[in-house]
């Protein structure tokens, strides 16, 4: 009978072992999964938005080689409008176009967003700019609006660039537009009798 109550004992710490050890180990497991899914997902989200940037970038630069952008309707304007294939007047969603009957869209199959928000044209006394939309919560914690004010002062080629606010992992989460519209805008804002 000692043999059997020295066995059961014996048995039953092996158990409790046992069970220890794979609750450590599950625990472990969790804790590594936790760690890669937040440090992954962070990079994952900086291509994400690196890669919008520059997709809209190349279509409002062809947009312009096309149909020659006159001038965007405000300071801040949401890029919502490159699916569409045609319209009747000269102006599309917020951009006002020379030659609107040159119009080729779509020029992306779905306007890209992110965190449920529409990327934005923003005009500067530096040119103009896309970047992520108002309210965006980027990879480095910073808020477009909040923490990143996108006035028509702020320099978002600088904050594009390493060590910038709209930088991560060695990608820039802002392009600036290669257009003619930044030269028409300087006539546009002048006197007329200055013209």
């Amino acid at each position: 009978m000692k043999c059997c109550v020295d066995r059961a004992k014996y048995g039953f710490s092996n158990y409790f072992l046992f069970s220890l050890l794979a609750a450590i180990f599950f625990v472990v497991l969790v804790v590594i999964a936790i760690y890669n899914w937040r440090v992954t997902s962070k990079e994952l989200f900086g291509d994400i938005l690196s890669k919008d940037v520059a997709t809209l970038a190349n279509a409002m630069e062809q947009i312009d080689k096309e149909c020659q952008i006159l001038s965007f309707d405000g300071q801040k304007n949401t890029l919502n409008f490159l699916t569409v294939t045609s319209f009747v007047s000269s102006e599309v969603g917020s951009l006002n176009l020379e030659y609107p009957k040159k119009w080729q869209g779509p020029y992306v199959d779905d306007n890209p967003t992110y965190q449920e928000k529409e990327y934005m044209v923003v005009r500067t006394k530096y040119g103009y700019f896309v970047t992520p939309g108002e309210g965006v919560v980027l990879p480095n914690g910073k808020v477009i609006g909040k923490d990143i004010i996108l006035d028509e002062d702020a320099d978002i080629a600088s904050m594009a660039k390493d060590g910038g606010v709209l930088w991560f992992e060695n990608k820039a989460l802002a392009v600036k537009l290669n257009i003619s519209t930044s030269t028409r805008d300087v006539f546009n804002q002048l006197p007329m009798e200055r013209i």
